[in-house]
């Protein structure tokens, strides 16, 4: 995959709603992007297009986030009459089909730091560009969860399923089973991850029949087929900022840092894991 070459498959085509980046926000992008990248920007004309793709990766992965945490926050303060495990599961299936049809034409819609990493080692991506992305990933992540507790902060007043304590957090960060360990939680955030790495390299690779415009809705119905089968135990990040970010924004809304330390410090464990999941993938798809 070319450094321009969306997950969606074929040639970069914008879709009518990628022309309104052109005018929106690109001026304040470009500055923050030429700060970060005084090396690797040389001209303020160079920097739109760096700052389009940034742009266009948090807005896609608050548009994952949005969809995902909201199934949830719908389940949990609605005691479960409004939703269940096959309605998370679809919720961030379709989030993630949703993000790649938002970002896919600029950016290639990785939404994920471990897409970003792996297809840096492989060579599918340019390494100039790695923290940019995932800058823009972890922010993204952070707003959609902000836009998700505005949304839904009347029902964590009101319900009595709301407040702000443990039974809530988890609508925006993962926690474990409280019988899952460190090694559990390491494992299950891995193998996740290396599926869904797997499948998002052979479905891009154009060797090996590539899914081409299908590739949303394959690598939802993906999303969707792992949260059935492997998210259990830990709740399926599989995305360090989708995790992160969001848990990040509850340390500061009103869940406190305990956050951080729940679960035997689990925080780690959906930073790193998932980076480790997707750079196995990554050699596996290349044998």
């Amino acid at each position: 995959m070319s450094e321009h070459q969306p997950l969606i498959g074929g040639e970069s085509r914008r879709h009518p709603i990628h022309s309104h980046f052109k005018h929106v926000s690109i001026p304040l992008f470009c500055v923050c992007v030429c700060l970060a990248y005084p090396n690797h920007v040389d001209t303020f004309e160079q920097c739109v297009p760096q700052s389009r793709e940034a742009f266009a990766e948090l807005l896609g992965t608050a548009v994952l986030v949005i969809f995902g945490t909201g199934v949830i926050a719908s389940t949990v303060l609605s005691g479960g009459t409004h939703g269940g495990w096959i309605n998370i599961n679809l919720g961030w299936g379709l989030g993630l089909m949703a993000g790649i049809y938002t970002a896919g034409g600029i950016s290639g819609a990785h939404l994920n730091p471990a897409v970003t990493l792996t297809l840096a080692v492989n060579r599918r991506f340019p390494w100039s560009k790695l923290a940019l992305y995932w800058a823009a990933q972890f922010i993204g992540a952070f707003l959609g969860a902000a836009v998700v507790y505005a949304t839904y902060y009347p029902a964590l007043q009101g319900s009595k399923f709301g407040g702000f304590g443990p039974s809530t957090r988890g609508i925006f960060a993962t926690y474990p089973q409280p019988y899952v360990g460190t090694i559990g939680g390491f494992i299950s955030e891995f193998v996740g991850t290396f599926m869904l790495l797997f499948v998002i390299l052979a479905t891009s690779d154009s060797t090996n029949n590539p899914a081409g415009h299908n590739t949303p809705l394959v690598l939802g119905l993906t999303l969707t087929a792992i949260g059935a089968s492997l998210g259990l135990e830990t709740g399926f990040a599989l995305n360090p900022a989708r995790d992160f970010g969001p848990r990040l924004f509850t340390a500061i809304a009103g869940w406190g840092f305990d956050v951080f330390t729940a679960n035997e410090n689990y925080t780690w464990i959906p930073l790193v894991a998932p980076l480790f999941g997707g750079l196995a993938a990554g050699v596996v798809s290349t044998m």
